[in-house]
């Protein structure tokens, strides 16, 4: 039976509420594996921007009235370099491609996310990832899944067997950040078994959620990057902190999601 988009109200039950997101994702990812196949040229930092508009757009089309419709009074966030804490109320934080790049250059790397962060707290997030046809949600309080099976995260209780994650510093970033993630990546390389360095970073934060990668890390991230892995991770098991360990919110300087069994080996590789 095909899937039909249907209106909530505002007493809908949070669960039903993310069913209905997790539609509104794939529909938008549909919009935009149908632009996916040819590598796209672009000679200038416009010409780069106007194409990655492009498919923000043709996702938003969809994801923008679909989504506004479901919870009327909830703000509005796109913008995937955003950081730092909300306003109070209910927000959308939506990433219409993340990974944009890598859609731009034929590189299968790429997802639609959702997330509905209330009073500055994650409840609820959908990402989709429309090549596998991959669909990862979470709801506080009620566990991860993938396609409704549950996650779990890696039961690894040895940095040194594990395989872990990071993605790159943001365009035009400070160069004291960028300096921190290539020693972050050194030391890592040290102690860790396999290092991946990619974008974007939810797409590593699902394989933590997933127990197929170990941890990940990054500094200097945005909200719509690491809103929609943490709650992932945190309901399939894993452990969330900046760096340091501390507890992370959206305004910290620095991002971990561990396996429980290696997170404090991780600090201390970051901290080293």
């Amino acid at each position: 039976m095909s899937e039909t988009l249907q209106t909530t109200d505002a007493a809908a039950s949070d669960a039903d509420l993310l069913a209905q997101t997790a539609i509104a994702v794939r529909a938008a990812g549909s919009a935009l594996r149908e632009r996916f196949g040819e590598v796209v040229r672009y000679q200038t930092r416009e010409e780069l921007m106007g194409a990655l508009a492009a498919n923000d757009d043709a996702a938003l089309d969809i994801l923008r009235p679909t989504l506004t419709e479901l919870r009327p009074d909830a703000g509005w966030v796109e913008d995937e370099l955003d950081g730092g804490a909300l306003p109070p109320g209910e927000w959308w934080v939506v990433d219409p491609a993340e990974g944009n790049v890598n859609h731009l250059h034929a590189l299968p790397e790429w997802a639609v996310t959702a997330t509905l962060v209330r009073e500055n707290q994650p409840v609820l997030t959908a990402v989709h990832l429309p090549l596998t046809g991959e669909t990862y949600t979470a709801l506080a309080g009620a566990g991860a899944h993938l396609d409704g099976r549950p996650l779990h995260v890696s039961p690894t209780a040895d940095l040194g067997l594990s395989i872990v994650a990071t993605s790159q510093a943001r365009p035009d970033e400070d160069e004291n950040v960028v300096r921190r993630v290539g020693s972050s990546i050194t030391a890592m390389l040290f102690d860790a078994l396999v290092v991946r360095t990619a974008v974007p970073a939810t797409l590593h934060l699902t394989n933590v959620a997933a127990g197929r990668i170990d941890a990940f890390w990054q500094f200097a991230g945005a909200r719509a990057d690491l809103l929609p892995g943490a709650l992932l991770v945190t309901e399939a098991g894993g452990r969330i902190s900046d760096a340091e360990g501390r507890p992370w919110t959206p305004q910290s300087e620095s991002f971990l999601a561990a396996a429980p069994g290696i997170h404090a080996q991780a600090v201390a590789t970051l901290t080293r």
